[in-house]
């Protein structure tokens, strides 16, 4: 076998064996008094100049005997090697050196040889290199070409869902119209309505050929609030059960039952993966059921009702006008939902009964009755009575009557002003009621002044965009993202705002509800996805979901979380195990963030800002303390939050002299 070059090869030389003798060769030549010139330490000479030691031991066989002399100690191999190189043959030498000359060249070859490999080496890296990066352009070409065309896909989809939403609802309004009752209870809402019912009233009653308004309102009543028979009113025992959202935060349900007529204020979903409805369900089904009051569109207070009504067709569903025109197109999304997640349980083999559709969410909207704020409604031997509860636009409070009993029911509630709706206004007929129920959410929370919040998010959202990067808000459907885009509009109306997905759908919903609330015009518009994804370079980005569990938020994530100048805010509440409260996470140590989405969903760098907003729309502990002080009823009871806040704001209600009672059944004579 051969070596690189074709040197021979040959046993291994140490190279300890040849240092030590180049060391003895060096001892005997620095005794010579022409060394002066050279390194005095025999070690250095030896490592600094091999080829001169060895040539001088090729040249003078004196010098060989007095290295021999001089190798002292050295092992084996140093003597074996000594035994040729210091050998008084100067032929022998010659062979000797010969050998390790040619090792020498033979290493010098294979060193060149593995040098210009290396080189090579290099060179095809670079090459792959090269190639790897055309590949992952072209696979982040093809990666950004498949997102368009799904974002394209996905938005077609969102156009058709929403024509069709749209010839539903028309259909919707048609049979509400074509029902003499529904068309009576929505004349009867009209006039009154303190708004309009002095300008109303009269020209109403006239075209309906009375001249007394009067006789008109009596006879819409009549028809809409039928008396109940002598019998179901002889006994008015008023009964208060909380059937769901009091000890937890969702489902929220109460049962208020009196002479006979049971009506349910609320029925909210329970959140999570298979939405579920109020807990206690079960025991309002048991029975008659006359109506239900929703205090506002939320779907953890409204979004069990087309299922309710399902199961109790002839069902009435009283809520403000506000609520009334918000909650069949939040049915209509939670539809969608509920259908995508049953469709993506069945692909792993766990198939389950979806708890509404559309043709359910079409028969509720069908049922709604709109009751305005101050205007008692008799349901059986209840009254009811909503007053405005702040939160959202179109939530109530209700005032439920039977005979001289009162329980005033809050739903969420706030006291402070919004750009959406102004807050809440505790009427006459609440104060001093049997029982306040009132929700707990924020109760042990002492929250900043909303209009120093209001300004942190208006700097922050003005820092990033003087620098020229874009903001991602993603915002609950219904409330906070109008309440932001408008918040924008009124301090930054020069900066450019996009609301995506059920966003703007609502956004345009409150554009009609109510004229002042214009959230689309100047600076704001509609998002233009998928083309905008892209080419919406600086502004802000308000949509849907404020948890980026899913929506057009999850496709801007995408595109903007990568983006070192650019920021997202989450404006909301984030559950522990939803993609939001991961991101909050995240942020503080970086790194990357997966993306829900079809499939595996997508892993994105986070090089954008990412930070909290806190916009709170409920009141907080001094709030609620005010509610209950101007409500003064004898007994509190406490729904709508957690248990340990619960106790310790229920204490706080006492040392102030209220008097609590037990979240559960209620009778103002302390039987359940």
């Amino acid at each position: 076998m051969t070596a690189a070059g074709g040197a021979e090869a040959g046993p291994a030389l140490a190279p300890d064996a040849l240092a030590a003798v180049l060391r003895a060769v060096a001892l005997a030549v620095l005794e010579r008094p022409s060394a002066a010139r050279l390194a005095s330490d025999p070690a250095v000479l030896a490592a600094e100049r091999p080829a001169l030691l060895l040539d001088a031991v090729e040249r003078f066989p004196a010098l060989r005997a007095r290295a021999a002399e001089r190798l002292g100690d050295a092992g084996g191999e140093a003597r074996a090697l000594a035994a040729v190189l210091l050998h008084p043959d100067t032929g022998v030498v010659r062979a000797g050196l010969g050998w390790i000359r040619r090792r020498d060249r033979a290493a010098e070859r294979a060193e060149r040889d593995a040098g210009r490999a290396a080189r090579r080496i290099d060179h095809l890296r670079g090459r792959v290199r090269t190639e790897q990066g055309r590949l992952e352009y072209a696979r982040r070409d093809a990666r950004e070409a498949s997102e368009r065309l799904a974002a394209t896909r996905e938005a077609l989809a969102e156009q058709e869902e929403r024509a069709d939403a749209l010839t539903r609802r028309l259909a919707t309004e048609r049979h509400r119209w074509a029902d003499p009752r529904a068309l009576a209870a929505a004349l009867l809402a009209a006039l009154e309505n303190p708004s309009s019912a002095h300008r109303s009233a009269g020209p109403a009653a006239r075209a309906a050929g009375i001249d007394d308004p009067g006789k008109a309102l009596a006879f819409l009543r009549a028809l809409v609030d039928p008396a109940p028979p002598p019998a179901a009113v002889t006994e008015l025992g008023l009964r208060v059960v909380p059937l769901g959202g009091d000890t937890h935060i969702g489902g929220s349900c109460v049962l208020v039952e009196a002479g006979g007529t049971r009506i349910l204020v609320d029925a909210g979903l329970r959140p999570g993966d298979r939405a579920e409805p109020p807990r206690d369900i079960g025991r309002a089904l048991g029975g008659s059921l006359d109506a239900v009051v929703v205090t506002h569109a939320h779907n953890d207070h409204c979004g069990y009702v087309p299922a309710l009504v399902a199961r109790r067709p002839g069902l009435r569903v009283l809520a403000s006008p506000e609520t009334a025109a918000l909650m069949p197109v939040m049915w209509a999304d939670t539809a969608k939902v509920l259908a995508a997640r049953e469709r993506g349980r069945a692909r792993w083999g766990d198939v389950g009964d979806v708890l509404y559709g559309p043709p359910e969410v079409d028969a509720a909207a069908r049922r709604c009755e709109e009751l305005p704020f101050g205007a008692p409604r008799r349901i059986g031997a209840l009254t009811v009575e909503l007053f405005p509860a702040g939160h959202i636009l179109g939530a109530a409070g209700a005032v439920v009557r039977a005979g001289d009993r009162r329980a005033v029911i809050t739903g969420d509630i706030s006291g402070f002003r919004q750009e959406t709706v102004g807050g809440c206004a505790v009427p006459e007929s609440a104060r001093g009621a049997d029982l306040l129920v009132m929700e707990s959410t924020c109760c042990t929370e002492d929250h900043d002044d909303r209009d120093m919040r209001v300004d942190e998010l208006v700097r922050a959202v003005a820092d990033v965009h003087r620098g020229g990067g874009r903001v991602l808000i993603p915002a609950f459907a219904l409330g906070r993202a109008q309440e932001i885009a408008l918040i924008l509009r009124r301090h930054l109306p020069d900066v450019p705002v996009r609301l995506d997905g059920m966003a703007a759908e609502l956004a345009h919903v409150f554009e009609s509800l109510d004229p002042a609330l214009r959230v689309f015009g100047g600076a704001a518009a509609v998002a233009n996805r998928p083309a905008e994804l892209d080419a919406f370079r600086t502004g802000v980005v308000i949509s849907t979901s404020g948890m980026l569990t899913g929506g057009p938020a999850v496709q801007w994530a995408g595109r903007i979380l990568p983006e070192p100048g650019s920021a997202l805010f989450i404006s909301g509440y984030q559950d522990e195990e939803s993609p939001g409260r991961a991101l909050l996470d995240l942020a503080e140590k970086g790194g990357e963030f997966f993306l829900p989405g079809h499939g595996r969903g997508t892993a994105v760098p986070v090089r954008a800002r990412v930070a909290t907003v806190r916009l709170s729309a409920h009141a907080d502990r001094r709030g609620l303390l005010g509610v209950a002080d101007e409500v003064a009823a004898r007994e509190v009871m406490l729904v709508h939050g957690i248990p340990g806040r619960q106790r310790t704001f229920a204490e706080t209600l006492r040392v102030r002299g209220a008097r609590p009672v037990a979240t559960g059944p209620w009778r103002p004579d302390g039987r359940s």
